[in-house]
């Protein structure tokens, strides 16, 4: 593909939020500036997709698909950026026959008519019909995010068979990979899903210094959250899934001693259910469920400690984002978390569905501040420039315009 000619480039992505969608929107403004085209290509919310009119079959455009966006939707920032918008109302994220019909058929016409050079999927079941609906286009250059696997040992055998099927069909029409984690290029090797040369590692990308925490913002983050004087705060963020585990988290604070308060930036489907598991717990008092929020930044300072309890991951932009802020960090041992939190090195480690575990490793860090500032002040050493959204527009260039080739 030609070094020196400006290409039009579509990122596709069932939901544009949470941290698989600020890294896609991270690289894309970080993209060499007049060299791309840049077009955002995301599922819908609402959207009929017998609908016609000005969106046609089910799709959006510009502005009317920023105004359709659900809360905490990144595409009016792209859309502010200059990026080129479309809502595909039948990609949705949970499985529907009749909707991932249409929604292959409806991308497939999109990304013909849009004559992209490149389509940079992203998400298990956005990189999945993405894929398949850009090779049937004839897009040139295909390019998928694996931001981990949609498969994992917490489910059934015959579930994570027919994942790994879907994949091993996408990845046949696949050019390159970038894998967000040491652990999801050994899988994606050990799986045979790509060849060598097509598989890259990548990283989250976050400005860290958004996240570098001012003299008295410990303070101001506490008052914003009123929170009372002299407690002990662990906290953590993402969405209320069962992937993300709130359940094992409100467990771990449920054990902790009554000055430590627990705070979980995030909203998701099993909101009700935890709020009443908190009151049968008996932390009702100590235990904060906070929603969805836009200002993480401001608020990760009033943290004495980030508490990760997933079940499975990839690399989750959190554990930059807390690092940034100089948070000492717990995580559940699930790929690819150990490639930023060493055991004991740079934080600790805990075993995944263990809430005493979990309530062990973060104890270890109240009673111990000063080994928690060492492990914390290590961990912002080990992040360097690889996280930063310079170095992924870097890394997106080369591999946009790169020579590997699907089989």
């Amino acid at each position: 593909m030609s070094t020196d000619r400006k290409l039009r480039v579509a990122t596709v992505i069932t939901r544009f939020n949470g941290g698989a969608g600020q890294v896609a929107l991270n690289g894309m403004l970080a993209l060499p500036d007049g060299a791309y085209e840049r077009a955002i290509v995301t599922g819908g919310v609402g959207i009929d997709s017998r609908a016609s009119g000005s969106g046609r079959g089910g799709v959006l455009y510009g502005d009317e698909a920023v105004a359709n966006a659900a809360a905490g939707d990144l595409t009016p920032r792209a859309h502010t950026a200059g990026m080129e918008i479309v809502q595909v109302g039948p990609l949705v994220p949970q499985i529907s026959p009749r909707d991932d019909v249409a929604a292959l058929r409806t991308l497939e016409a999109v990304l013909r008519e849009g004559r992209f050079d490149v389509v940079h999927t992203h998400s298990a079941k956005g990189g999945v019909i993405g894929r398949v609906a850009a090779a049937r286009a004839g897009v040139p250059r295909i390019v998928h995010t694996w931001h981990g696997f949609p498969f994992n040992e917490f489910q059934s055998w015959a579930r994570r068979r027919t994942y790994i099927g879907l994949e091993r069909i996408a990845a046949k029409r696949t050019d390159a990979f970038l894998a967000i984690g040491s652990e999801t290029v050994t899988t994606a090797l050990r799986l045979g899903l790509t060849t060598p040369e097509r598989v890259r590692l990548s990283w989250p990308a976050v400005d860290v210094a958004a996240y570098a925490a001012a003299p008295g913002s410990r303070a101001r983050a506490r008052r914003r959250l009123d929170l009372p004087l002299g407690v002990k705060v662990v906290g953590s963020v993402g969405r209320l899934t069962f992937q993300k585990g709130p359940e094992v988290f409100a467990e771990a604070i449920a054990r902790l001693p009554g000055d430590v308060f627990g705070l979980w930036v995030g909203g998701g489907p099993m909101a009700d259910e935890l709020e009443r598991l908190t009151e049968r717990l008996g932390i009702g008092e100590r235990m904060r469920w906070l929603g969805h929020r836009d200002d993480v930044a401001a608020v990760l300072p009033a943290f004495d400690v980030l508490a990760m309890a997933s079940r499975w991951e990839g690399l989750p932009c959190v554990l930059v984002e807390a690092i940034g802020a100089g948070i000492p960090l717990v995580a559940t041992a699930v790929p690819s978390n150990q490639d930023l939190v060493l055991a004991g090195e740079t934080g600790m480690l805990a075993p995944p569905e263990d809430p005493a575990g979990l309530a062990a490793a973060v104890t270890v860090l109240l009673d111990d501040p000063v080994a928690a500032a060492r492990m914390a002040a290590r961990a912002r050493d080990r992040v360097g420039d690889w996280f930063s959204p310079a170095h992924l527009g870097t890394v997106l260039d080369e591999t946009y315009r790169g020579g590997s080739r699907r089989p």
